[in-house]
């Protein structure tokens, strides 16, 4: 595990393997005073107010369609659960790489995947960070080890499904199709739904290494929450941008069967991980999709007779 690496006392500069670049990975830009990333207000959806409502939808729809992504705030899924989930998370991180190893899958498809680097080979690049991946929904997996850990986070992905499905409602009426027109043809009673921990310990040489590199998301709706350790950038106008986590928030970006289904309209959001040589970042991403037998494929009514829509099968991404 890089966790066992990155606390070895004579650890001073990063093996070659994990070397992602040999020159200092390009500064993000951390303040675009022209460009904030949008932060969404959930309690104007909830308000009863026509007014608020309004913005929200407006707000909402304008994020996904110049950043395809933003903060979503005020959202209802209490903070206690979410720092509960974090600390969970971190201990889990902190078992012994004996007690990890029992849940070490081979294959993508693994109810549940505990790795390293090793198993996210970039170009023969070891990425530094470790993960839990397992499949909640529509199926619940979890790791029985930790007292509470999976009540916890069987909560938390059920609120989260919630939000997604209540958040795609108002993203189906934006693109013009009907409210439930994304959830009906997605099937997203059975929908999938992955949960992903990662862990980035501090690293010697943080310019040279990555956490995870430049890529977009599988499925719909990625929802991100994590410690008080940046890392997480997006990229916006050609150029990196730091998402710095607000108190209580969850970075929200839009994943590729939403570009496909919205004909374009909406673009999946290029994101990455850099680490740093101070703490220890953890975060949590929930990827929600739609059912592993959907045909994902643009909606007939956002296609017009100068697209070449495609269609992709939604367990082959």
């Amino acid at each position: 595990m890089v966790k066992s690496l990155a606390e070895s006392a004579a650890l001073t500069s990063i093996p070659s393997d994990y070397t992602y670049s040999t020159k200092p990975i390009e500064p993000a830009t951390s303040d675009i005073e022209d460009d904030p990333i949008p932060i969404i207000d959930f309690s104007l959806l909830t308000s009863g107010n026509p007014d608020q409502q309004s913005k929200f939808i407006q707000d909402l729809g304008k994020a996904c369609e110049e950043w395809g992504g933003f903060m979503l705030i005020n959202h209802g899924v209490p903070e206690n659960l979410m720092k509960a989930m974090i600390e969970a998370c971190k201990d889990f991180f902190n078992l012994t790489e004996e007690e990890k190893r029992e849940f070490a899958g081979k294959h993508v498809f693994d109810p549940i995947r505990c790795g390293t680097s090793v198993s996210g080979r970039v170009d023969k690049i070891l990425l530094w960070r470790d993960f839990l991946k397992i499949i909640v929904h529509p199926e619940f997996n979890f790791p029985y080890k930790l007292t509470g850990f999976s009540e916890l986070a069987l909560e938390f992905c059920k609120r989260i499904r919630i939000l997604f499905r209540e958040l795609l409602k108002i993203i189906s009426k934006n693109l013009g199709l009907e409210e439930c027109y994304i959830e009906k043809t997605m099937d997203l009673e059975s929908g999938f739904q992955l949960f992903a921990a990662n862990l980035y310990p501090p690293c010697p040489q943080p310019e040279l290494a990555i956490g995870i590199p430049p890529h977009s998301d599988h499925g719909l709706l990625t929802f991100l929450t994590q410690n008080e350790i940046g890392g997480l950038q997006v990229q916006h106008n050609g150029k990196w941008v730091n998402v710095n986590a607000l108190h209580n928030g969850f970075f929200i970006n839009i994943a590729d069967q939403l570009e496909i289904l919205s004909n374009g309209k909406y673009k999946s959001l290029v994101h990455r991980a850099v680490v740093n040589n101070k703490a220890t970042r953890i975060s949590i991403a929930i990827a929600n999709g739609p059912s592993l037998d959907t045909i994902v494929s643009p909606s007939v009514e956002l296609v017009n007779s100068e697209s070449h829509p495609g269609c992709v099968h939604s367990n082959e991404i």
